[in-house]
C-alpha cells in the first residue's frame, strides 16, 4: 500500500512538472515571431493595468474596439486603419486582458470594460467620439454610454451579440469552469489547447470568415500570439468570458440611450436577422444594414465593403 501511494506521489509530481514545462515551452515559442509589436502604439496607466493603443491621423476622434476573447487584438482593425486615418483621428487599443495591454489575475466584468472604455475616452481622447466596436465589447459602450452618454456620439457595432446570450449570468457550472480554468498549471494546459494555433484556425475558419480561402495566415499568427502574450496570466480573461463574468442585461441601457447607433451584421452570421430585430425592437431608432460575403468579422473578410458602410454612416455629424 505505502508503494502505491508513493508511485502515484511520484507519478502525479512527474505529471505536473511535465504539463509546466509543456506550458512554458508553448508561451515562449508562441510569441517568438514578434508579430504584435510595440513599436507604434503607446501606453494609457489605467488603475487596473497598462493599456496598450495607438493614434493615427487628424479630423473627428473614431476609437475602434476588437471583439473581446482572449485571442483578440486591435490586430483586428488592421486592415482598415491606414484608410480611416486619412479622415479621422483613429484611435485603437487592447482591451484589458487581450494582446499587448496587461493581463492581471482578476475577475474580468462587464462594468471593469465599461470604466475602461469611458476612463480612455476622458483621459486619452478627451473629447466626443465616435465609436465602432465588434461582437460582445458592443455591450460596454452602451453601458459605458447610458452611464455617460456625453463621452460619444454615434456608434456602430459590428455583429453585435444577442441580447439573451449577454443576459447569462454565472451559474454553478460555469463557476466550476471558472475555477477549473484558473488552477495553475492544469488550467493553464487547458487554455493552451483551447488557444493552440489550429484551435484560432478553425475558429477563423468555422466562425470568423465566410469564405476560407481569404483566412490569411498572418492573422492567424497573431491571435495565436495575442493568446499567450503575458504568459499563463492571459487564461484569467478566459475563464471570467466562461464564466459568464463579463455578461449583464443591457435592455435597460438600449431603451434609454438616444444617440445614432448603426448595427453592420455579416450576411453569413449565425441568426443575424433575430439578433438585429431584437436590438430594433427596444430602440427603434436603430439603423440596420449587412455586408454580403462575410461572416463575424467583415473588418478583415470584406473591409472594403465595411469601410463603404463607415463612410456613409460617419459623414454626417449630428
Amino acid at each position: 500500500m505505502k508503494n502505491k501511494i508513493k508511485n502515484s506521489i511520484i507519478f502525479t509530481t512527474l505529471a505536473i512538472i511535465l504539463m509546466y514545462m509543456i506550458n512554458k515551452i508553448i508561451f515562449v515559442f508562441s510569441s517568438m515571431k514578434n508579430l504584435l509589436s510595440t513599436d507604434k502604439g503607446l501606453y494609457f496607466e489605467w488603475r487596473f493595468g497598462n493599456i496598450y493603443y495607438t493614434k493615427r491621423g487628424n479630423g473627428t476622434p473614431l476609437l475602434l474596439i476588437h471583439e473581446l476573447s482572449p485571442y483578440s487584438s486591435d490586430i483586428e482593425w488592421d486592415e482598415l486603419v491606414d484608410k480611416l486615418s486619412k479622415d479621422y483621428t483613429v484611435y485603437t487599443l487592447d482591451l484589458l486582458g487581450c494582446g499587448r495591454s496587461d493581463k492581471p489575475n482578476i475577475t474580468y466584468t462587464n462594468y471593469l470594460y465599461v470604466q475602461l472604455i469611458s476612463d480612455f475616452t476622458k483621459k486619452i481622447i478627451g473629447k466626443k467620439t465616435n465609436i465602432i466596436a465588434t461582437g460582445l465589447s458592443s455591450s460596454f459602450v452602451i453601458m459605458a454610454c447610458h452611464n455617460d452618454p456625453d463621452l460619444f456620439q454615434k456608434m456602430m457595432f459590428i455583429n453585435p451579440t444577442d441580447l439573451k446570450i449577454i443576459a447569462k449570468a454565472p451559474s454553478k457550472r460555469t463557476k466550476l469552469l471558472k475555477i477549473l480554468l484558473e488552477f495553475p498549471v492544469i488550467g493553464t494546459l487547458i487554455y493552451n489547447i483551447v488557444s493552440s494555433r489550429k484551435y484560432i484556425e478553425n475558429t477563423f475558419l468555422e466562425n470568423y470568415y465566410f469564405n476560407p480561402f481569404k483566412v490569411q495566415s498572418k492573422y492567424i499568427n497573431s491571435y495565436y500570439e495575442s493568446a499567450h502574450l503575458g504568459g499563463p496570466n492571459a487564461r484569467f480573461l478566459l475563464s471570467s468570458i466562461k464564466g459568464n463574468y463579463v455578461n449583464v442585461n443591457i435592455i435597460h441601457a438600449l431603451k434609454e440611450i438616444n444617440h445614432s447607433i448603426y448595427l453592420v451584421g455579416g450576411v453569413e452570421e449565425p441568426y443575424l436577422k433575430d439578433t438585429l430585430e431584437t436590438y430594433v425592437f427596444y430602440n427603434n431608432a436603430i439603423e440596420v444594414t449587412s455586408i454580403k460575403n462575410a461572416k463575424h468579422l467583415p473588418q478583415l473578410e470584406t473591409p472594403q465593403a465595411l469601410l463603404e458602410q463607415i463612410k456613409i454612416y460617419f459623414s454626417e455629424q449630428n
